[in-house]
């Protein structure tokens, strides 16, 4: 038979209908929906940060400083380079409201200039020169509502910032260039920088950040302008951002988790591809006469492939095209609805390559799942067809349909990697399926076999419903297998993220009052230290004050060669804080020696340990960091350890004090507190000293929470996707066993059985196979919690057991519904005429 034959045969199979391939169709419509959806979200978000760019910047480029404002020839050379620029402040501080309420607040200072691009939304709305003209002889400040809520404030009140006081004018609801700016633990507060004179705030060593923003002239380019900026200033430790890549980290970060959700997706397209190799089996059982009857009439077993190959291969296609519409429909649809609530923008339409990217997991997965049914039909005899031994007989594909799969299955795994942009990701997740399908099966396959002997066993005698329920789960047609595999996977990823985020939220309430101080303090002068400390001291069950200077930099070279030439750790982007110290103190070297006190030499670093072997740093290697727009070059003497789990003050860099002699700087402090003293302690010293941030290590622990919460949320709503296709599964596995299930009624009804004890069987199975894939799921994902948690977080696992027996209940739950949704018919049908079918 010829190709041509195998397809006008194929075509003639499909006008018959798709009532064989419901389920096959469901399953990757959902699979590809998913991808699709994550990818078009993906999309759209970088497209949104690339079209409005200038407006989230808040111009055509940015000059960014750290603890400084440029200086007269820097601010030349802005009149000369731009069109217009405006000049922006960024830094913590602590706002007090008339009764003594303080709160944290991220604090944008402005000058008259701003916003260059966009505009500003405050309620009650005013302009910029209103707001900053404040009323009653006193500056004017936006806050957010938030800030106003908590503080107990009403517009019209005043509100004090170190030593100055402002009227609250507005609230301000939404900034043009929000995305820009800093990340802060406090909400925000905008203000005039003219007004912050004298107020304490921007003193020398002050911990803030100066942004300058430049629109260019007509003509112009950003390449040149750079190159300029480059030439001019190439040792003052500015940093260069423009419109083209307004927000690096944002857009690093939604590609990360884009990427993280679309692998999820492809846990949720494994799941559903156990739907279609199930359909695919039970449809080509169905076609035991056909196929039978084509071998008699001489058909070879290439042709039978080709032709059912076909069939799948078409439906394939309109699967893929659904889910496609499906993912590209619901993005377009929820947009507009999604856009006000999220912090970034979102350019909504349709995009071909995170589509072709969910169209060719689709199509590589339905591939993987039918060659293998597909490939047992082509070896089977036709005498064993009409014996009614049908596709499931032990036939063995052979080589070449073998070499297919294993090649599908390297190009899905080559696509993830492709395609995510992060291979150790990819790789991880894919072994990750893998081992959890594997673990899976084997535990479908040991639960078919013990029930298959525990319902022969002497001591269930009498237990009618439980051994017709393990002989049915023993029974190779029930379908056992495909529903602990897929209601387990999706399972096993709601486990996972229901470990972490329990134990995360425990580390958080628990485990870090013991170790973590209660406070953080920022923006101590030198001069401040002693009276601040011996003030800390006087409170009751205050203990364990600790303080450092810090100053931050950038880190410019590494041995001599630009930094950007080690790749993109995070030590080496932006800025980073420093210290310095004369003695050892309770530090624990792992490699080289600590400096003299009196040591007055060239600059000596004491570096992370962890962070210098990433980085790939040696004893002797020269570090030039970029200090206030002074470039200062260090030798590594030694490694420390390093742990940022405590809360504590730590630095990966500390020098030797000469190395910053004269430098301005101020100074960091911690505390422990009694719980619930918190407040009293912050009115106290914020009189005192009122240009000192505090911050409750609680409350920014807290906001690292949520920030995780909401990555739970994400990822929680695609492994409810993968669970939605398990879902399909079982109600694809119930439905094929439908008939096995009215004959098998009609017997035990024949045999006196009542309606009562048959349902009760029906549910005993279903319960045994729920409970079979929650416990896997459960072992699987406090494996895989612990191996994020221990090994890539660093943090300690304990096992959550409320989380666990929850993930029981719903597989039980999921089965049990799958399962009586197809149990009405059987117990309603009448034996004699079921019986008689048969004969």
């Amino acid at each position: 038979m010829t190709l041509a034959l195998a397809a006008r045969l194929a075509r003639r199979e499909l006008r018959g209908g798709i009532a064989g391939f419901r389920i096959f169709l469901l399953c990757l419509v959902l699979g590809v929906g998913a991808i699709a959806a994550v990818g078009s979200v993906r999309a759209a978000i970088e497209a949104g940060l690339a079209r409005e760019g200038r407006a989230l910047l808040g111009g055509d480029a940015e000059l960014r400083m750290t603890y400084r404002f440029a200086d007269e020839a820097e601010r030349a050379w802005l009149d000369t380079q731009a069109a217009a620029w405006g000049e922006v402040v960024d830094f913590r501080s602590m706002a007090v409201a008339p009764d003594g309420e303080r709160a944290l607040t991220q604090v944008k200072a402005i000058d008259d200039t701003w916003p260059l691009i966009g505009a500003p939304e405050f309620d009650p709305p005013m302009s910029v020169d209103t707001l900053l003209a404040g009323q009653g002889g006193l500056p004017g400040a936006a806050l957010d509502p938030l800030l106003i809520d908590r503080l107990g404030l009403q517009i019209g009140d005043t509100v004090r910032m170190g030593t100055q006081d402002f009227a609250l004018m507005t609230a301000v609801i939404r900034e043009p260039d929000s995305v820009g700016t800093s990340f802060g633990f406090g909400p925000r507060s905008i203000v005039a920088t003219s007004a912050l004179e004298g107020s304490g705030l921007l003193g020398a060593g002050s911990l803030y950040d100066t942004s300058y923003r430049l629109v260019l002239r007509d003509g112009d380019t950003l390449e040149r302008v750079r190159a300029s900026l480059i030439d001019t200033f190439h040792d003052a430790g500015i940093r260069w951002r423009d419109a083209a890549r307004a927000e690096p980290g944002v857009a690093r970060f939604v590609d990360r988790i884009g990427a993280f959700l679309v692998l999820v997706g492809l846990a949720g397209l494994a799941v559903g591809g156990i739907g279609v190799s199930s359909a695919v089996r039970a449809y080509l059982d169905g076609k035991t006469g056909v196929i039978a009857t084509l071998k008699t009439l001489g058909a070879e077993g290439r042709t039978i492939f080709a032709i059912y190959f076909i069939q799948i291969g078409v439906l394939t296609l309109v699967g893929v095209a659904l889910g496609l519409a499906l993912g590209a429909g619901a993005v377009l649809l929820a947009t507009p609805l999604a856009q006000s609530s999220l912090p970034v923008p979102i350019a909504a339409g349709l995009y071909p390559r995170p589509l072709a990217e969910a169209a060719l997991y689709g199509a590589l997965t339905a591939m993987v799942f039918t060659l293998w049914p597909l490939a047992r039909v082509q070896s089977v005899r036709a005498a064993a067809l009409y014996r009614g031994i049908g596709t499931e007989s032990r036939a063995r594909p052979g080589a070449l349909p073998m070499l297919a799969l294993a090649l599908s299955v390297a190009a899905l795994i080559g696509a993830a990697v492709w395609f995510s942009g992060t291979w150790e990701l990819a790789l991880g997740a894919a072994f990750g399926i893998a081992f959890a399908l594997g673990l899976l099966a084997l535990v479908a396959l040991g639960l078919r076999a013990l029930s298959r002997r525990a319902s022969r066993a002497k001591a269930l005698r009498g237990h009618t419903a439980l051994r017709l329920a393990l002989g049915a789960v023993g029974n190779p047609r029930e379908g056992a297998v495909a529903v602990v595999l897929s209601l387990g996977l999706g399972l096993t990823v709601l486990a996972t993220v229901g470990q972490i985020d329990a134990n995360l939220r425990n580390a958080i309430s628990t485990q870090m009052p013991d170790r973590a101080p209660s406070f953080f303090f920022l923006d101590l002068q030198p001069d401040q230290v002693a009276p601040f400390s011996a003030a800390l001291a006087g409170f009751d069950g205050v203990s364990d004050i600790q303080t450092a200077p810090q100053l931050r930099g950038v880190i410019a070279q590494i041995n001599g060669r630009p930094s950007s030439e080690y790749g993109n750790h995070w030590v080496l982007r932006g800025d980073r804080g420093v210290t310095y110290a004369a003695d050892q103190g309770g530090l624990r070297l792992t490699q080289g020696t600590w400096w003299p006190e009196d040591y007055d030499g060239p600059p000596l670093i004491s570096f992370g340990e962890e962070e210098g072997t990433e980085l790939g740093l040696a004893l002797g290697d020269t570090i030039t960091v970029n200090v206030m727009g002074r470039d200062i070059t260090g030798t590594i003497a030694n490694f420390r350890e390093l742990d940022f789990r405590t809360g504590g003050i730590g630095f990966v860099m500390t020098f030797n004090p000469g190395a910053f002699a004269g430098a301005p700087h101020t100074v960091i402090a911690t505390a422990r507190a009694p719980e619930g003293s918190e407040g009293t302690i912050l009115r106290a010293l914020g009189n005192a000293f009122p240009n000192v941030t505090a911050i409750p290590i609680r409350e920014a622990a807290q906001r690292v929470v949520e920030a995780f919460g909401a990555l739970a949320a994400a990822t929680s709503l695609a492994a409810l996707a993968t669970l939605a296709t398990g879902f399909v599964v079982l109600i694809g596995a119930a439905a094929a066993g439908e008939r096995a299930r009215v004959f098998e009624a009609a017997v035990l009804k024949t045999l006196g059985a009542t309606r009562g004890r048959i349902l009760a069987s029906f549910a005993l199975r279903s319960a045994l196979m729920g409970a079979a894939a929650g416990l896997v799921a459960i072992g699987a994902g406090a494996l895989a919690a612990w191996a994020i948690l221990v090994q890539v977080m660093d943090l300690p696992y304990r096992f959550e057991p409320v989380s666990a027996l929850l993930i029981v209940v719903g597989g039980v739950v999921a089965v049990l519904l799958a399962g009586l949704l197809f149990a009405w018919r059987p117990l309603a049908a009448r034996p004699a005429g079921i019986l008689r079918a048969q004969e």
